[in-house]
Formats: C-alpha cells, structure tokens, sequence
C-alpha cells in the first residue's frame, strides 16, 4: 500500500461514523429511537453540508511529522497518553533494574521514569527535534538518533525495552520485533503500547499534523490486529506476559455545542466528533482504543518457567 496523497472530507468522516452506529443497530446493539434519530442526522448532515474544507493531504516523512509536532507533543490534554502512561509505568514497576532501552523514546516521557527507577538507560528516535527535547529533560540518558529496524544498540546489551506508541508506523511488525530480540539479554522483558487508531475498519492510520513547510501532512501509519504482534514475536522467542486492550468510553459529551473546523484545517476527528456526538459514542464504544504487551525474550532451556 503506498504512501500517497489521501483525500480526508470532513463529511465523509461524520457519515461513516453514522454508518458504522447504524450497523450496530441493524446487529442489535441499539434500539428502534436510536436507529431512527441516526438516519434522520444522515439527512440532515447531508443538507447542511460539511463542518470544514475537505483537504488532499501528503504525507510526511516519521523524523520530519515529529519534528514539526515536538512543539508541542508534550502540552496537556492528549488523551491516549494520559490513558498509556501509568499502563506502562505499572509494568515497569515490576521488572528488575538494569540497562533499559526507551526505543522511539520521542521527548523522554518514558526515558525519564526509567532513570528514576535506576536503570542505566538508552534513547533512540529518528526525530531530531524529539532527541533535543529529551536530551534537554533527562540529561542523565544516553540518546541515539535511529530507527526501529536498526537500532544503535549492540547484540545482547539491554535487559528492559520500551516502545512507546510508535509501532504504528511501522508496516511490518517482523523486522522490528526481530532488532528487539537481537539488543535484548535473554530473560530480557519487552513492553510495548500502541493505538488502535480513530479510523473504524480501516488498515491505515494517518496522523495529520504540520508538515516541515508549516503545511498539512500525515504521517503513515497503520493498524496492526492482535494477531500480527504475535505472528511478528513468538518466531524469536518471545512469551507473552500480559496484554490489554483498555476499551473506548463514550469519547464525546452530546451536550457540548461543536466547534466549526477553521477554515483550511486538517479534518481533525476530535473536533467533529461534535458535530455527530452521538453516532461517535456509538460507533466507537467498547472497541479497543489501545494494546499493551508485555513479552519476556526465553532464556534458552529454561522455557516458561523463566524469571
């Protein structure tokens, strides 16, 4: 699937939404009322028109996406991180301490907790704006600018890694999961979070953001099922400890008037969401809004029973 421009119409978004909530109607999961008010907001969206401009939006490079959004990647008010974080930090509690690699560490949110824990810690990231960032919270960290697939970590060198919220953008899981093998100790543990993405069905994940020349841009990504984490870890030895996939709540309050989309802006989901509170709430509740894993490299002849 290549990465090029992507058509994002702020109607087609408000309409799939409904089309989605009225599926789950037609499957039994709302009522008769429900179904009905759906079909009658269909009606009215389409007289109405759309909330904002539909845009053709390229893509951006990862380094140069999080390069533009490290201005402000770390402002309040990012609802999957305030959701990821203490996940993680828990696991993290219970490992040993050692030498821990934060891979795709972005501005050092884990990379910091992993010193206060007293590990002997790595940041990598392909962001150099990201790495400047981190550098400037956690000057204690050791920082490397590179990517998933070749990490500057020699063989058998880490006893902890994290990926934060990056596998997204990644294709293919198999050759990263393999560079986590390659770095990791065995006994080693791996945790990973990563979204499920705010595009129902969909096998693509962009994330639109400022590109370097202050345009709009997405940065590729994609979304993995249950499933391909396994079939990417298993193959090099890794057990599985613990996963979770925390659930969507209701994402939007139906009282809280929408806010029109200034005019030439991204389509962003969170500001339509208002636009079509209810086939939002509806649509999304109960799916999976992100997975944790928490997998442990097999220390050989030693099986499940490993530490």
């Amino acid at each position: 699937m290549s990465t090029s421009a992507i058509y994002q119409h702020p109607l087609a978004y408000l309409i799939g939404l409904e089309g989605v909530a009225l599926l789950r109607g037609f499957a039994g999961d709302y009522d008769r009322e429900f179904v009905e008010a759906r079909l009658a907001e269909v009606r009215a969206l389409l007289d109405s028109g759309p909330p904002g401009d539909a845009l053709l939006v390229d893509p951006v490079s990862v380094p140069d996406g999080y390069d533009g959004w490290s201005r402000d990647y770390d402002e309040p008010g990012n609802g999957l991180i305030d959701l990821e974080q203490p996940i993680v930090r828990e696991i993290l509690a219970g490992l040993p301490v050692g030498v821990a690699l934060d891979a795709a560490c972005g501005t050092g949110r884990h990379t910091g907790h992993l010193v206060s824990l007293g590990h002997r810690t790595i940041g990598v990231d392909s962001s150099p704006a990201m790495l400047a960032k981190a550098r400037a919270k956690v000057p204690s960290a050791e920082f490397h600018q590179g990517d998933l697939h070749r990490l500057p970590v020699p063989d058998d060198h880490v006893d902890v890694v994290v990926c934060a919220l990056a596998l997204t953008h990644v294709r293919d899981l198999a050759p990263v999961l393999a560079e986590f093998a390659r770095v990791l100790r065995p006994g080693g543990h791996l945790v990973i979070s990563d979204s499920r993405g705010f595009m129902i069905t969909a096998s693509r994940y962009p994330l639109v953001k400022p590109g370097p020349d202050g345009q709009p841009g997405y940065i590729p990504g994609w979304h993995h099922q249950t499933s391909d984490y396994l079939a990417a870890a298993l193959p090099h030895g890794f057990q599985v400890r613990r996963c979770l996939e925390p659930r969507f709540a209701d994402l939007v309050d139906p009282a809280r008037l929408p806010e029109p989309l200034p005019a030439g802006a991204v389509a962003d989901p969170w500001l339509l969401h208002g636009h079509a509170p209810e086939a939002t709430n509806a649509a999304y509740r109960g799916l999976p809004s992100a997975i944790f894993w928490h997998l442990q490299l097999e220390v050989s002849g030693c099986g499940d029973d490993a530490p």
